[in-house]
């Protein structure tokens, strides 16, 4: 995979994260937290959804292997998945995706929510975790691969300075600013799901 690539991951797996759209919901699952809680939360978060897309890169293909799903039908299905969540953002209501009501009501109740549902599934939700295992499919040798992981450590970091100044951005860019952001991130994510689509569909004409 040449640089261009890893640009173009890097931008995919940011985009359908959007951790800067995910900052409203950690002031909303973390206002009532006491403030150890609450920086703990900060830290614990980012480093799961990091794990879980770790695994999800190394793992998942094996996982399509072993249910007998080809990586064509999977980028096919996956690339519909990330396009319906580019479409959500581009309405601003991509969470609606990742997190049922039941699901926040509980997390605003509860004191362990960097889990469920901040890392899963509102960060590390379907449409990334179906993302790095296209990633995953396309990346050759190890050095392609610590590329990859070093590229989700770069944004779980920065989902971590987000969430660190989770409200001075949130007072910065307001709800509006925010969904502007969103929409934007939702509209490069089309462009990549429609060549995910492409691909697996002309891998699945090729396939014997």
């Amino acid at each position: 995979m040449e640089w261009t690539g890893f640009v173009k991951q890097f931008v995919a797996i940011f985009a359908v994260i959007d951790p800067v759209g995910a900052v409203f919901f950690f002031i909303m699952f973390t206002r009532n937290l006491p403030p150890r809680e609450k920086s703990r939360t900060v830290y614990m978060a980012p480093a799961a959804m990091a794990l879980t897309l770790t695994l999800a890169f190394f793992f998942g293909e094996r996982l399509l292997w072993l249910f007998g799903i080809s990586i064509y039908s999977f980028m096919a299905g996956g690339g519909i998945l990330i396009l319906l969540t580019a479409v959500a953002m581009m309405g601003a209501y991509a969470p609606l995706l990742k997190s049922t009501a039941a699901e926040e009501r509980e997390a605003e109740e509860s004191h362990n929510v960097a889990v469920v549902p901040l890392a899963v599934p509102l960060l590390a939700g379907p449409g990334a975790i179906t993302t790095v295992i296209i990633a995953h499919n396309a990346a050759q040798g190890w050095g392609a691969s610590a590329m990859m992981v070093a590229i989700i450590a770069a944004i779980a970091g920065i989902t971590l300075l987000l969430f660190m100044q989770a409200e001075r951005i949130a007072g910065m860019l307001g709800r509006t600013g925010m969904n502007i952001f969103t929409r934007l991130l939702g509209l490069i994510l089309t462009s990549y799901a429609v060549e995910i689509i492409a691909a697996g569909i002309k891998g699945l004409f090729k396939a014997p």
